[in-house]
């Protein structure tokens, strides 16, 4: 990844709290069918070193040939983003030597993956997953609120996933490269789009 150092983010809780907060990641792997690609919804284990990730798949699937190989996997967890107008830089009066450009969060993991193909180890994971979405609700729905017999049957279809993590990056581009009036412009450009995260982020909320 294109990683300046103005953009670097290295500090692992929030590495660990982008993952958390936009769990639905990218999941790449190369072999012998080439480069696949797929969304997939991930929980981070506090493992300890760097963490780990853990997922499922279905087993009709062709990236799992790829992940049973054991090849490094990379794993892209998207966070805020927003189109930046250079109608919002005070600089844009100054001189006019501006660009639009894009304010992102992005975190990239590298590992090699592990295949399970175990029934409670995948309800586990399942449940896990469930859990970590619903325990916000009033009412949380479970696993075990279904049938037990379709459950099992949807358990059969699918195969777990575990990368532990080798390597992490992390890049917030918030327009920490513009002067503090640029920054409060796009701030408050934010704010009128309605964009309030990405407003905070560019306020120094990090």
């Amino acid at each position: 990844m294109y990683l300046p150092p103005v953009f670097r983010e290295e500090r692992p809780e929030t590495l660990h709290a982008l993952i958390r907060a936009h769990p639905l990641a990218t999941l790449i792997t190369a072999g012998a069918a080439g480069l696949i690609a797929n969304l997939v919804p991930f929980i981070l284990v506090d493992s300890g070193g760097k963490g780990t990730l853990r997922a499922h798949i279905a087993k009709a699937n062709d990236q799992l040939e790829s992940l049973r190989a054991g090849a490094e996997t990379l794993v892209i967890f998207h966070g805020p983003e927003a189109y930046i107008t250079p109608s919002w830089y005070v600089s844009t009066k100054e001189h006019a030597r501006v660009v639009p450009t894009w304010n992102y969060l992005v975190v990239q993991i590298r590992g090699t993956p592990r295949v399970f193909d175990d029934a409670e180890w995948v309800r586990t994971q399942v449940e896990a997953l469930t859990a970590s979405q619903e325990s916000r609700r009033a009412e949380p729905w479970k696993v075990s609120d279904a049938p037990a017999e379709f459950i099992s049957g949807q358990l059969g279809a699918i195969i777990g996933i575990e990368i532990p993590i080798a390597t992490i990056e992390g890049k917030w581009k918030v327009s920490q490269n513009r002067s503090g009036a640029d920054r409060e412009g796009v701030k408050e450009g934010l704010r009128s789009e309605g964009l309030s995260e990405m407003a905070k982020l560019v306020g120094g909320d990090r």
